[in-house]
């Protein structure tokens, strides 16, 4: 008998990552394709389209099912696609039974769903970093972001549960990532309403062999007191923030349903970097948001020096079907696509001074695949000789190259 690995196929944010891993587990021994699909931007889902076109050419005798964010909108468009076997929801895709259902389409009303993580990741074979699902959904409604459509509520892993898999993951793994739709919500629908800061506390204190925590994405204005200390104070939390600031205008901001000003993005990148100098801040940043003229976007184009963004995810705006901000006046789609790479073109810039000030540095990194590269602490790509995968070592920094700094 022929033996079988699944391949999956995860796009977007790192919580399809940490759920991919689930579902190897699930499939194990199936010979079956999961494309597991994002929704954040029309690319994102006309790359969900390519992945699967690619997935059926590559192993045309496979099984090919289609789950993820995309999925869970709009999972008729995925069904009528000729590649496509099966598409499962966001809900059902951590469940045993819809991989042993034969339906062809199993998605529910995710609104509906109250739990989250009822398989968490037992092993990431393949990464040097486990990721961990700790948080779910969105309560907030941003006009542009139709990610709520696709996750449902806010929701959260039990602090208990969240522990027990960072303690086992940490006997093989050097860092983990906390990940969520909106991390730093974690926490009010659980039984005394921990807060983020109290669930990072309990992990150091009750996985003292874990030797490396980052946490993903942050809404700024959710960084409590105790939060922003972990983050400044305690060694074991990386030094690298990434904020979903989104826009540098405070109209744009307003439009958005965003609860920050640019000022408080501001002045909360001066607490953290004069609290601990080493901090690198990544950002979400849109461009192109309905109604923005030459002026706002000035002032979102300023942010990436203003906040120090060394590492700045660009996203032209992409009005989604049923959200607020498809309905306000468009930019123009070239204005949307100039104005983004100018803003990608300010952060290479930005970053770019950045990785110079660290040559001469020492530097220590977590080693990943194939054993010649892997991430500092701050985040930044380091590249040395080969060592041992999953080892985390000292270099002293010598030179930077496209974009990497070589050790």
């Amino acid at each position: 008998m022929p033996s079988f690995a699944p391949h999956i196929v995860n796009l977007g944010c790192r919580l399809n990552l940490a759920e991919g891993e689930s579902i190897r587990a699930l499939l194990a021994g199936r010979d079956t394709v999961v494309v597991n699909s994002c929704a954040v931007t029309n690319e994102a889902v006309k790359q969900t389209r390519q992945a699967i076109r690619r997935a059926r050419r590559e192993r045309p005798g496979a099984e090919l099912v289609v789950t993820g964010c995309a999925a869970q909108i709009d999972p008729a468009a995925f069904a009528a696609m000729p590649e496509v076997d099966r598409v499962i929801g966001n809900a059902e895709k951590l469940l045993p039974a819809a991989w042993a259902s034969d339906a062809a389409v199993l998605v529910q009303d995710i609104a509906a769903v109250r739990d989250t993580a009822p398989h968490l990741a037992a092993s990431f074979s393949t990464h040097a970093r486990a990721f961990v699902e700790v948080q779910n959904g969105c309560d907030h409604r941003c006009t542009f972001c139709a990610i709520p459509f696709g996750r449902g509520n806010s929701r959260s892993v039990p602090t208990g549960a969240a522990i027990d898999r960072i303690a086992a993951l940490a006997e093989q793994h050097g860092e983990v990532v906390l990940t969520g739709v909106d991390l730093t919500s974690y926490g009010p629908d659980l039984p005394g309403a921990p807060s983020l800061g109290q669930l990072v506390e309990r992990i150091l204190t009750h996985v003292p062999h874990l030797r490396r925590l980052r946490l993903s994405s942050l809404d700024g204005v959710e960084i409590d007191d105790r939060l922003f200390a972990l983050l400044t104070q305690e060694p074991r939390v990386m030094p690298h923030v990434h904020l979903s600031l989104q826009a540098g205008d405070d109209l744009v901001l307003k439009r958005m349903k965003r609860r920050h000003a640019r000022a408080d993005a501001v002045a909360l990148v001066q607490r953290l970097k004069a609290a601990r100098p080493e901090i690198a801040i990544g950002a979400d940043l849109i461009a192109g948001f309905p109604t923005e003229d030459e002026a706002m976007f000035a002032n979102t184009l300023a942010l990436i020096d203003d906040c120090d963004i060394v590492h700045a995810h660009i996203f032209p705006y992409s009005p989604r079907t049923g959200t607020p901000a498809a309905r306000m006046p468009q930019v123009a789609p070239d204005i949307v696509r100039a104005r983004a790479a100018r803003l990608r073109e300010a952060g290479a810039r930005r970053r770019e001074r950045w990785l110079q000030s660290l040559v001469g540095t020492a530097q220590t990194l977590l080693v990943e695949r194939p054993g010649d590269r892997g991430h500092a602490a701050n985040f930044a790509e380091i590249r040395l000789a080969p060592v041992r995968i999953g080892d985390i070592v000292t270099v002293t920094i010598a030179a930077v190259h496209d974009g990497k700094l070589i050790a």
